[in-house]
């Protein structure tokens, strides 16, 4: 997209904005469509205008989607969503005209008059949103949706790592592990996850077995120590504000927790002694 002063269509601030529709229909098309629009023009406004300046059967229905990286997700606009100011939260580069391989761009499809849209040129995801349904109805079993394990993902990506992340911590599930390591996300709010409770359901079980937890690696650094009399080491990184502090202090509650079994004498004082010489 570029900003223009001129006669074309303006917004309030005297500039009107250029947008690349990018066409994705059943029939043959121009492989871009640039239109000038106002700062505040809708979806709705902007499909219009691609179907005209495309020659577009206007009879049919048509969507906007807008995309951040080619190939990547497309999100369907509504028709009063405003896609001028889509682009103004792209980077600066982005904003400018660019190709269609270096993402941030407009996608013009056709949706079905149930509401789907229609994939054309596309047939995986065709086959995606056959299997959908093929699961909706009962014919095939349900994938599996998120993944406690990031090794265990089928697709093994930035994307899928980061959407796998994002579904966990939809639903509250703050720790992923990958591998032995254990990702934390930070959701500055109090989870009632802490209690004695899951102290006594972690201890002494295999890293795996059960939902990932900070409780679940002070557990096998602990039984680790006490099997093969070796100093354990638990490295906890991240960026300010990741919650480094706050996982120390579950990590020390926790082995302070289990040191009260009488398994060795003076690890309690030990381990509360560490948490200034940690932070």
């Amino acid at each position: 997209m570029s900003v223009k002063d001129g006669d074309g269509t303006t917004s309030q601030d005297g500039k009107a904005y250029e947008l690349q529709i990018y066409p994705r229909l059943s029939l043959e098309t121009a492989s871009c469509c640039t239109l000038r629009v106002s700062k505040d023009a809708t979806a709705a406004t902007v499909i219009r205008d691609a179907a005209a300046t495309l020659g577009l059967d206007t009879n049919k229905l048509y969507v906007l989607a807008e995309v951040k990286e080619c190939g990547g997700e497309e999100w369907v606009l509504e028709s009063t969503d405003l896609p001028v100011h889509r682009v103004l939260l792209w980077p600066r580069k982005a904003q400018e005209q660019h190709s269609q391989k270096e993402g941030f761009y407009f996608l013009l499809q056709e949706r079905n008059r149930d509401g789907s849209i229609r994939y054309v040129h596309l047939p995986a995801v065709g086959n995606e949103q056959e299997s959908k349904q093929m699961v909706a109805r009962g014919f095939l079993p349900p994938q599996q949706e998120e993944f406690e394990d990031l090794c265990n993902l089928p697709v093994l990506s930035e994307d899928s790592i980061l959407n796998n992340l994002r579904i966990r911590f939809q639903k509250k599930k703050i720790y992923t592990y990958a591998g032995s390591i254990l990702i934390a996300i930070n959701p500055f709010k109090f989870l009632p996850i802490y209690n004695p409770k899951y102290v006594k359901m972690y201890e002494n079980h295999q890293l795996g077995k059960l939902e990932p937890h900070i409780f679940a690696i002070a557990d096998v650094a602990y039984y680790a120590m006490l099997r093969k009399h070796v100093n354990q080491c638990i490295v906890i990184s991240g960026e300010s504000g990741s919650g480094k502090t706050q996982s120390t202090n579950f990590l020390i509650h926790c082995l302070t927790a289990l040191s009260q079994k009488g398994y060795a004498s003076g690890v309690e004082r030990t381990i509360l002694g560490a948490g200034p010489v940690l932070e």
